[in-house]
């Protein structure tokens, strides 16, 4: 299965690695597992010239994410805090992500292209994590990220069912909060790995699956597992030993998105058992598009644009780095999250709404 999955999304053509790399064993996996691939020493992996700020990779979108890797050291390591998806986001092991979404985030940062990069110094960041964790000593005060243990969010700016594809890096943070009894970790995916199903997680790690209405997923979650196949998987997951949430997200309105929700609904609602059902909980979070990632949306799906881009539902906000972010019109949107989270409320009942905005 991981052999064609990777097949699929992976045919690594160009690995961009900074000076020395390779004195990390994590890098001499990546570079060993895709052994025919062109080497190319940069001096950061923040700055690639003909990679990032070039215009014209729009073009090539998909394919710089099929055939690029990058290698690079995390040289800065913090724990941010959160409060919604988890109480911290832990210090990245990777960066990007191979699938293409059009509505992903993580691209206006990088410039025209998004390709994977693996943070090689595994063991320094789990170090950090595992130090981070004892300072927070138990959690006496339960919130909505979790009622007894601290929740550290891992895929913040990547999906790590791909990068499970890659190296070991999920594995090991996996393996981590297996033996860290006050911590979870926790992802979102938008792909189903079945390898992760070997790793034995022992309620340490939380996956929280992506699921939007499955004619709107073909439309925007580009290179991604089907909805069906993520709703086939749930069931497994939890016997594997994963914690499995639902991460609503993004909700994109549209003429007939409340029946189409629906429709998700009962799908989910006939197709997990009750163990699955006892412990579900979701987030819900509604679509916020930006104008420069429209504006590379158009240059390589521009279809996916007459669902995310609709002036007439949405206006424009500033956002803390001066782009302006579009998001549905308030007066609208509080009616629209009311009415998502009551369809939740009916049609799946025993799916806690951790939070909706």
């Amino acid at each position: 299965m991981s052999a064609d999955l990777a097949h699929r999304l992976l045919d690594v053509k160009r690995i961009y690695l900074e000076p020395d790399i390779d004195r990390f064993p994590r890098a001499q996996q990546v570079l060993d597992r895709f052994a025919g691939a062109e080497l190319i020493e940069v001096p950061s992996h923040q700055s690639i010239p003909g990679l990032y700020g070039n215009a014209g990779n729009v073009e090539d979108w998909v394919n710089i994410k099929r055939e690029v890797l990058v290698l690079a050291e995390k040289k800065s390591l913090s724990a941010r805090r959160n409060e919604r998806s988890s109480d911290w986001i832990a210090p990245s092991t990777a960066n990007g992500c191979a699938m293409a979404c059009s509505y992903c985030y993580v691209p206006r940062r990088k410039g025209y292209a998004n390709p994977v990069t693996v943070f090689a110094n595994i063991e320094k960041i789990i170090g950090y994590l595992k130090r981070h964790a004892a300072r927070q000593g138990p959690k006496t005060i339960p919130n909505q990220c979790d009622p007894s243990r601290w929740v550290y969010d891992i895929g913040e700016n990547n999906d790590c069912s791909v990068d499970a594809l890659v190296s070991d890096n999920v594995r090991d943070l996996v393996a981590l909060f297996t033996r860290t009894p006050n911590a979870k970790a926790s992802f979102a995916t938008k792909l189903v790995n079945r390898d992760l199903l070997g790793y034995d997680p022992r309620g340490g790690t939380r996956i929280r699956f992506s699921l939007m209405p499955a004619e709107t997923s073909k439309l925007v979650d580009i290179r991604t597992s089907r909805i069906a196949d993520r709703i086939a998987a749930i069931d497994d997951f939890v016997d594997a030993g994963y914690e499995v949430h639902l991460n609503f997200s993004p909700v994109v309105v549209h003429e007939n998105w409340l029946a189409d929700w629906s429709e998700l609904l009962e799908q989910i609602a006939d197709n997990t058992n009750d163990r699955t059902k006892a412990q579900l909980a979701a987030e819900v979070i509604f679509l916020t598009h930006n104008e420069a990632l429209h504006e590379v949306n158009m240059g390589w799906h521009p279809k996916a644009e007459d669902l995310l881009w609709r002036p007439d539902l949405q206006q424009l906000k500033r956002s803390q780095n001066g782009q302006w972010n579009v998001r549905y019109k308030t007066t609208w949107k509080s009616r629209w999250v009311a009415q998502l989270t009551d369809l939740v409320a009916e049609k799946l009942p025993t799916c806690r709404i951790r939070y909706a905005f």
